[in-house]
């Protein structure tokens, strides 16, 4: 578990860093529908961020873990509509954005996992 959850927070941080650092094209990713995609790109990542440092955290696992969970649930749609638009994201095989809507389910999986585990 502890090799899991390291994993799982260095994912998660250097994906928290992407959206501050290619910005760009993560807003030209964001559904038409929602306002400021700037700012939710930045919040999203943010909490990618506070999520992979807090599921290294003892005292912060749980909660991290739940945020993990949450977000995961809140980004499907915008995953959903990557591959539904596939010309806003020119260089990412359709296919790929297409397998990472079922991605998602164990990703949850692997999140929720540190919601049961306080100590190791």
């Amino acid at each position: 578990m502890k090799m899991g959850r390291a994993l799982m927070g260095g994912l998660y941080v250097v994906a928290g860093l992407g959206h501050f650092v290619i910005s760009g094209a993560y807003e030209r990713a964001m559904p038409a529908y929602l306002p400021a995609h700037h700012a939710l790109v930045l919040v999203s990542g943010a909490a990618e961020l506070a999520g992979g440092i807090g599921v290294l955290v003892t005292p912060t696992r749980r909660a991290a873990a739940w945020g993990i969970v949450l977000l995961l649930v809140a980004v499907w749609s915008a995953n959903l509509w990557m591959a539904q638009h596939p010309e806003l994201t020119p260089g990412v095989p359709v296919w790929a954005l297409w397998l990472r809507l079922p991605l998602q389910v164990p990703l949850v999986w692997w999140a929720w996992r540190y919601t049961r585990v306080v100590a190791e």
